[in-house]
């Protein structure tokens, strides 16, 4: 599907989607079986190599059950933006509250590393920094990446405002440099778009 053209519900055939919103979360499959979603095996492993890094890095903390509940979802954000240089709603809105919600629990349970209070400021903060983006210049900042803004400033925020600040300096200057090394190789000029999502992603590996 082309960045221009509006979201689709149906298959080219004008069958409906099947899966969890309609496809953005699980296999896409239309009515007659044919599939439209991405290499699974692929993003499995993705996945799986993802979820392996952060269990590492986390240890046997509550928050580690956040964090490979929301890798999966993470995975589905990247490749869709990267693709079509869009981020859901469907996926988008509840996953930040999703994401407060699950790490409140955590927070309630012995041995957690981090602070709900900090995750909900660091949401807000984070989310209001790529609003103010936004409204400076919508061509360049997507309203998309201000509303998954909300849930990385959640993860990174429950470790603390150097983690939010480290993670959000990755994630720009790898937004930047991707944006550098296509202009290097000819493959796009400065008034190329690119989808910043990912970029962002870079924020919660921090």
């Amino acid at each position: 599907m082309p960045p221009e053209e509006p979201w689709r519900a149906t298959c080219p055939a004008g069958h409906t989607f099947a899966g969890v919103g309609n496809g953005w979360l699980g296999s896409a499959r239309c009515a007659r079986g044919d599939r439209y979603d991405p290499s699974s095996p692929v993003l499995a492993a993705i996945t799986a190599a993802v979820r392996a890094v952060l269990a590492a890095a986390t240890g046997a903390r509550p928050e580690l059950g956040v964090w490979l509940v929301l890798v999966p979802i993470g995975v589905a954000l990247v490749t869709v933006d990267f693709a079509v240089e869009r981020l859901p709603d469907v996926v988008t809105l509840p996953l930040a509250v999703i994401t407060l919600g699950l790490l409140g629990v955590a927070a309630l349970l012995p041995g957690t590393d981090g602070s709900w209070k900090r995750a909900l400021l660091g949401s807000l903060s984070l989310g209001a920094f790529c609003l103010v983006m936004f409204l400076i210049d919508p061509n360049g900042f997507g309203f998309g990446d201000v509303k998954v803004a909300l849930t990385l400033g959640a993860v990174t925020g429950w470790y603390g405002w150097d983690m939010l600040m480290a993670g959000t300096f990755a994630g720009l200057l790898s937004f930047v440099l991707y944006g550098l090394s296509l202009i290097v190789a000819r493959r796009a000029d400065r008034t190329t778009a690119h989808p910043l999502g990912p970029f962002l992603g870079v924020m919660s590996s921090r």
